[in-house]
């Protein structure tokens, strides 16, 4: 049977047309993943006008008010159309709800094919196929200016430039930050970094600061941070109006009946990266999952665009918060899809490129990442890591690591063998 590359990355149109492929596929050990991948046949300026309306608040649209998000987690006409500069990632224009429920259902078909097909199949989700994206740019404009802040402070007290995970603050000087800012009275704030909250370390580090935001806190409706422009303190959590609000919970449930339905028939779900201004909400929301679904395994896969200069600050910290709360760190490490159309938005717009800046800088990147998810391997066989690359040299540098790996636990194995063990016996 001659495979051309259409037919290996296209399998079908349905669920009964995919068999003969995933059949042919199992009998060489290959297993599958399904990615819906039919797109709106929308017109530049449909796209964009739909970006417009359904990435911006009513009080927006009507000019009425201005929006308090940072540049990048502003919706821009000019880059209204997500498909510019994409050919190897699916785009999801928001239409109303009943749309995101039907993109629901095919998910849900998919994950049904993919159960059907083999005993650990895998398949990927789209967040923005499943809400309305202002509630993604939001929360990520939060997000991130809640994490600057950390680092902000940090500053003030001579621990820049360490990596994310190496970054702690002693308690009571960062209450003494916080209360300078005047963000809220002592004793207020003296209830917030306590023992039951934060440990009894004495000192506070980013995934406990981040903590403070959890959608499962009351703290996070009071919070403020001060504008790096005006100096004055502005709400950190912008008041959504009741049809936002239900935007929200209806995305979240869609995730939640997708997460159980690859429970139910065992299947993993990847969560696909997408755009900068997106992606920081979508890698939180993701762990609210990971936290419920991988109890005993990783059923729920985050993916990591290491073509970002954040890239390693985000797989180790991900990987510290399932360690410390005790669930199934699961991983897709890829380089990126959106490398062009980032830095033109950054240049025009005008924040920071997020992209590394050469493409040695994204190898060295992404072999870093991946030495630190192997290594937690390691320690953890529940956690698990797909090395998604089509990069010859990745995939050379990984079977080494893993060959090394090998050899280490042979190594230490041998070691631990009874003395009286003759040389046949370790042959085997």
């Amino acid at each position: 049977m001659k495979m051309t590359f259409y037919g290996q990355f296209v399998a079908g149109e349905d669920q009964e047309s995919i068999r003969p492929l995933i059949r042919h596929n199992r009998a060489f050990g290959v297993g599958s993943i399904l990615d819906y991948g039919v797109e709106e046949d929308l017109s530049p300026e449909e796209a964009k006008r739909k970006e417009m309306e359904s990435c911006t608040s009513a009080v927006e649209r009507e000019g009425s008010g201005t929006s308090k998000r940072e540049k990048q987690y502003q919706a821009h006409r000019a880059f209204g159309d997500r498909r510019d500069g994409v050919i190897s990632a699916r785009t999801y224009f928001y239409a109303n709800e009943a749309k995101c429920d039907s993109h629901m259902e095919t998910f849900l078909r998919c994950i049904e094919a993919a159960g059907g097909a083999s005993d650990d199949g895998f398949s990927a989700i789209k967040l923005t196929a499943l809400g309305r994206p202002q509630f993604l740019l939001q929360f990520s404009d939060v997000l991130t200016k809640w994490r600057r802040l950390f680092h902000q402070m940090a500053a003030e007290h001579g621990k820049a430039g360490l990596a994310a995970m190496d970054t702690k603050l002693e308690v009571a000087v960062l209450q003494e930050s916080v209360a300078k800012m005047g963000i809220a009275s002592r004793t207020e704030i003296e209830n917030w970094f306590t023992a039951e909250t934060l440990g009894v370390s004495g000192t506070l580090d980013l995934l406990d600061w981040s903590s403070l935001i959890d959608s499962r806190t009351e703290l996070s409706k009071h919070l403020v941070v001060p504008n790096m422009q005006t100096g004055q303190l502005e709400p950190l959590l912008s008041r959504f109006t009741e049809e936002e609000e239900l935007q929200m919970t209806r995305m979240m449930q869609r995730m939640d009946i997708l997460a159980k339905k690859a429970t139910e028939m065992g299947v993993r779900l990847m969560v696909d990266a997408e755009q900068t201004y997106f992606q920081p909400a979508i890698s939180r929301l993701t762990l609210e999952m990971q936290r419920k679904f991988n109890v005993e395994k990783p059923l729920i896969f985050n993916t990591y665009q290491c073509y970002l200069k954040d890239a390693y600050d985000n797989v180790t910290l991900d990987v510290e918060l399932a360690r410390r709360e005790g669930w199934c760190f699961g991983a897709k490490l890829v380089r990126g899809a959106y490398m062009a159309q980032e830095r033109t938005r950054a240049a025009q717009i005008g924040y920071e490129d997020p992209i590394n800046p050469t493409y040695e800088a994204t190898n060295a990147m992404y072999h870093r990442c991946l030495n630190y998810v192997l290594e937690e391997l390691k320690h953890n066989t529940k956690a698990k890591v797909m090395v998604a690359s089509h990069n010859e040299d990745t995939i050379h540098f990984t079977l080494r690591s893993l060959k090394l790996q090998l050899k280490t636990v042979i190594s230490h194995a041998q070691r631990s063998w009874p003395s009286g063990w003759g040389q046949e016996h370790r042959g085997h």
